[in-house]
């Protein structure tokens, strides 16, 4: 199974749209494509407008191929607005919102299944209506280890937003990941997860959760660049995507695709420090620590 794996598309923002074009016309020749994925921040704004265009790229780009395109919520989606136009997020080699199974949460959350090649890919919803901060709740939970009850054929991924794994001593990773990722791990520890898929850095990330890899893709409205002086905040441009390898010796091998842009690597915008501590105190739940320490213990 191979895998396209794009997030923070930002549908709505200035020159998403380019971004995502972009990276989609540079991937489309990549040979053996069983999905495309698209882990979260579909919209910018939540608007409708934006995931119709979503529908209508990323659709677009699957539909050809009869490959199935899955998308997860993110921080800037909106629940009601992702459903009126991508139902599940999972939708089917025609187009059509028709996952293996789905939740039936209280609170609305997104959250699916669907089979590929014998693998099984679960989408989570980490979204955090008003926060920057993700959270798998525990209908969630729930829900998820009773799916996990028997192994699929070939595995099964996992994908949603907020990473579970964070560079150590970068203060907005360390807010805004997943809060909960011991709670993910305990759920997913002897199961047949055999790699997570998140978004929401903008860059590139590896780690592990309960001896799982994760994968952080990074995203397609621009990258952040981590060279920039500590606690502050730069984004430069160019859009990225990662291709995901399931099948062969040495799987799973994760690669990362960058759009021949131009202007790939001038600086999109920068942030000071006092700005980043005020996006810290505005989205990150109060005394935040992030929720993986030891979680793969």
């Amino acid at each position: 199974m191979r895998i396209l794996h794009l997030s923070d598309t930002h549908l709505g923002r200035a020159g998403a749209r380019e971004s995502l074009s972009r990276i989609l016309h540079d991937c489309r020749e990549l040979a053996g494509l069983s999905a495309v994925v698209v882990t979260g921040d579909i919209a910018d704004d939540g608007s409708t407008g934006a995931y119709t265009e979503a529908l209508e790229l990323v659709g677009g780009f699957a539909r050809p191929r009869g490959i199935p395109a899955i998308f997860t919520t993110g921080n800037h989606d909106e629940r009601a607005a992702f459903t009126a136009v991508l139902g599940t997020g999972h939708l089917d080699a025609e187009g059509r919102d028709r996952p293996a199974d789905r939740i039936d949460a209280p609170d609305a959350a997104r959250a699916a299944v669907s089979v590929i090649d014998g693998y099984r890919v679960v989408t989570l919803d980490s979204l955090v209506p008003g926060s920057g901060y993700g959270l798998i709740g525990a209908a969630q939970l729930a829900w998820l280890r009773d799916v996990l009850t028997e192994p699929a054929p070939n595995g099964t991924v996992l994908a949603f937003h907020h990473p579970p794994v964070v560079v150590p001593g970068e203060p907005l990773q360390e807010a805004l990941g997943l809060r909960n990722g011991p709670d993910l791990a305990d759920a997913i520890g002897g199961t047949d997860v055999r790699l997570i898929l998140c978004g929401h850095f903008h860059l590139q990330l590896y780690g592990t959760l309960a001896s799982v890899p994760v994968w952080v893709t990074p995203g397609v409205i621009d990258r952040i660049d981590l060279t920039a002086t500590p606690g502050t905040l730069r984004g430069v441009r160019g859009a990225s995507a990662s291709v995901i390898d399931l099948r062969g010796p040495h799987a799973p091998v994760m690669h990362t695709l960058h759009a021949r842009d131009p202007r790939a690597g001038e600086t999109a915008y920068e942030v000071d420090a006092d700005a980043v501590r005020a996006a810290v105190a505005r989205l990150a739940p109060a005394n935040a620590q992030h929720g993986v320490a030891a979680a793969d213990s």
